[in-house]
């Protein structure tokens, strides 16, 4: 018998320490943690083109009531955005095939800023998340990973965030910002069966990478990544809930995203 209320009483505490890492629905505050899509919006250095915003119409009708549209054109990667799977995945899933579990659920962020903010070339390691997990508990399988870098505070601004204010190929020798190490994903991938990546920063792999091994572990899983997450400074380490819906872009690699984060006001 003691044994059985030994059991009981070790579950309970782990459905305890379980649902204080979720968010009570109740009494949420909802953080936007996407940039505008508009004339300061950062791509890649050789994307031919930006965001182009045209406009189609605008003004007062005959009729005397007034009436707007415009026409957008932009690449699928750049600014707030998400990469599908197939963005460096053959076979595996494009944007429009990304199920809803895949961009909601219970979201962590982890602040690796003080390194980072001190080296451009930074990688986040197992190590920064060990430490987090000391002081917050362990990741629960599912969860949405968040890095902070601290090189949000640095965007629209392109040489402050990519490293360098060129553009074109000449650019990308010398693109220096923080990434998330490879085998540091392939840890939160088969250790903690994460739901996605995401970070302030306009890659998941640093910038000096030339093999994207981050992105190839990541996706081949058929787990998206998140790039350009803006307000990562407004978010507590846990108790988040994230959606992140793209763009439904029909075969698309990526798409321009809007994720947002509750937060409960008792974790402010």
């Amino acid at each position: 018998m003691r044994k059985i209320v030994i059991i009981a009483l070790l579950f309970m505490a782990s459905c305890s320490q379980k649902e204080e890492n979720k968010l009570n629905l109740e009494n949420v505050e909802w953080i936007d943690l996407s940039y505008a899509f508009d004339s300061s919006t950062l791509y890649w250095p050789n994307n031919l083109t930006g965001f182009v915003h045209t406009t189609d119409s605008e003004g007062i009708t005959p009729l005397g009531y007034f009436y707007s549209s415009y026409s957008i054109c932009t690449p699928e990667h750049g600014g707030t955005h998400l990469d599908a799977p197939i963005h460096f995945a053959k076979d595996k899933l494009t944007i429009d095939q990304l199920p809803m579990t895949s961009l909601t659920g219970n979201a962590v962020v982890i602040d690796v800023s003080e390194n980072a903010l001190k080296d451009r070339d930074y990688l986040v390691q197992v190590s920064d998340i060990e430490a987090w997990e000391k002081e917050n508990g362990q990741l629960d399988e599912n969860t949405i990973v968040l890095f902070r870098t601290g090189y949000g505070q640095f965007y629209p601004n392109r040489e402050k965030y990519f490293g360098t204010a060129l553009k074109g190929m000449e650019a990308i020798p010398l693109l220096h910002f923080p990434g998330i190490a490879p085998e540091t994903t392939k840890w939160l991938v088969e250790k903690r069966n994460i739901k996605a990546l995401g970070l302030d920063t306009p890659s998941m792999d640093y910038g000096q990478s030339k093999d994207f091994q981050t992105h190839r572990i990541l996706l081949d899983k058929n787990k998206p990544g998140f790039e350009n997450v803006a307000n990562l400074d407004k978010l507590p380490a846990k108790g988040i809930y994230v959606v992140a819906l793209p763009m439904k872009i029909g075969k698309g690699s990526g798409g321009p995203l809007r994720i947002i984060a509750g937060i409960s006001n008792s974790n402010k």
